[in-house]
């Protein structure tokens, strides 16, 4: 930045100082000529009044007065015998006022000088007037302003690059800060924040949202390290009844139906830590944002069929009923597999913690379609509903024990990734009810 700023004052520098030496030659220039224009006027005047001889009696320097064929008439001294004009020069001032520079002149004391010629009409004769006025001053003047140029622009850029360099230093100093501290952040002090500058410019809203982003990694390091922490408490409980179960069957003097009744319980336990395994797969795969789902139409009755389907013989196991009631011409825009997982942990809640009866139920909306889930059981606590998606989290008080508290979260997973959401609350006469809403396939009703 330093550098881009010298780089452009230079420039700038540069072209004010062409701009003033041109500037001064040539106000330089219009102060000679404004003088010769009015000594010619002078010395016309005085020819026309006194004749050809009026230099001498005015006292002029550098002046002649020439006739026509380029004939010395009157001159001051040192051009009092060779004339300053000749030629087309001569011919040209006898017509109009003539400016010219000779260079060197014989008998001027100046190495240059500057002419005005003028024709001027005496008695009848054409005669011509000429002044001039040595450049000594002017080369003088533009070459004290070089020296001054020469000087003072390299020590103005020196210390506009050195102002430069304090106040981007001075800006950057506060970005240098936030990168001491961003280096000394690790994973265990996520809560450490960015020190940010009082002024309300990018760097101060650079350092707000850095430390805006710094919140959301360390809510998601908790939410980490808390899924964790959960996910082990509940792998050690089936683990440990699975490995006692084992145990108990490898001991010498066991029945075949205590042995059996062993193997079961095992084999629960396994399907247990399945499904687990399973639901901590779609979790991670959704907090990396890329749980796979394949929308497609799909009929609300046939996917609730499917469902009861699947849960008939457990249903009969537990003496209860499963019932659907859907519209058959009902669609929805959704995962067909998907949305029968999570309607599945729906039923398998509702089975687990109601009394006899399920009932799957299906209303269209303008845009979306809820699917309802819902059991004649104890219902949720009242303060359990906005927490129930949470992961890890059961209503034990109210329905007992068993699951690993992620089922509600899948749901609630699956449904967001395709374009839903999920719902619970308790019914009016009792049990509970939780929905998904999927959206439609085509128009609204």
């Amino acid at each position: 930045m330093t550098l881009a700023f010298t780089g452009a004052m230079a420039v700038v520098l540069a072209a004010t100082g062409l701009f003033l030496y041109l500037r001064l030659g040539s106000e330089l220039d219009s102060t000679i000529d404004q003088g010769l224009r009015s000594r010619s006027d002078d010395l016309a005047a005085l020819v026309q009044r006194d004749g050809g001889a009026a230099i001498a009696s005015r006292g002029e320097s550098l002046a002649q007065v020439l006739d026509a064929s380029g004939r010395v008439l009157d001159g001051s001294a040192g051009v009092r015998t060779r004339p300053l004009l000749r030629g087309a020069r001569l011919r040209a001032a006898l017509r109009h006022p003539v400016m010219f520079e000779p260079g060197h002149v014989p008998g001027v004391d100046a190495d240059t000088a500057r002419f005005l010629a003028r024709p001027v009409t005496v008695r009848g004769r054409r005669l011509v007037v000429v002044v001039g006025a040595p450049l000594e001053g002017r080369g003088d003047a533009l070459g004290n302003l070089q020296g001054l140029l020469a000087v003072g622009l390299p020590a103005a850029l020196l210390l506009a690059a050195l102002a430069g360099y304090a106040a981007t230093a001075a800006a950057l100093r506060p970005v240098d800060r936030m990168r001491r501290r961003a280096a000394d952040i690790q994973a265990s002090d996520t809560g450490r924040r960015l020190p940010v500058p009082p002024a309300d410019d990018e760097i101060g809203r650079l350092g707000e949202t850095l430390n805006t982003m710094l919140g959301r990694l360390e809510a998601a390091f908790e939410r980490e390290r808390r899924l964790v922490a959960d996910a082990s408490h509940e792998l050690r409980t089936p683990l440990a009844v699975l490995k006692s179960e084992l145990e108990l069957a490898l001991r010498g003097g066991r029945s075949a139906s205590e042995l059996e009744a062993a193997l079961r319980s095992a084999a629960e336990e396994t399907d247990r830590l399945s499904q687990l395994t399973e639901d901590l797969l779609v979790i991670a795969a959704s907090d990396q944002g890329r749980l796979p789902v394949q929308l497609s139409e799909v009929g609300a009755a046939e996917v609730m069929e499917g469902v009861r389907a699947r849960f008939e013989r457990r249903a009969g196991e537990r003496s209860a009923r499963i019932e659907v009631s859907a519209p058959d011409d009902l669609t929805l825009l959704a995962d067909p597999l998907r949305l029968e997982q999570a309607l599945g942990n729906l039923v398998d809640n509702a089975l687990r913690y109601g009394a006899s009866h399920v009932e799957l139920a299906a209303e269209a909306a303008a845009t979306h379609t809820r699917l309802h889930v819902r059991d004649d059981g104890p219902g949720f606590p009242d303060d359990f509903a906005a927490h129930a998606f949470e992961r890890f989290t059961r209503a034990d008080a109210a329905r007992g024990r068993g699951g690993a508290g992620l089922g509600l979260a899948i749901v609630e997973t699956i449904a967001r990734a395709q374009g839903g959401s999920a719902g619970a609350a308790n019914r009016p006469a009792g049990g509970a009810d939780v929905w998904v809403d999927v959206p439609r396939a085509g128009p609204g009703p």
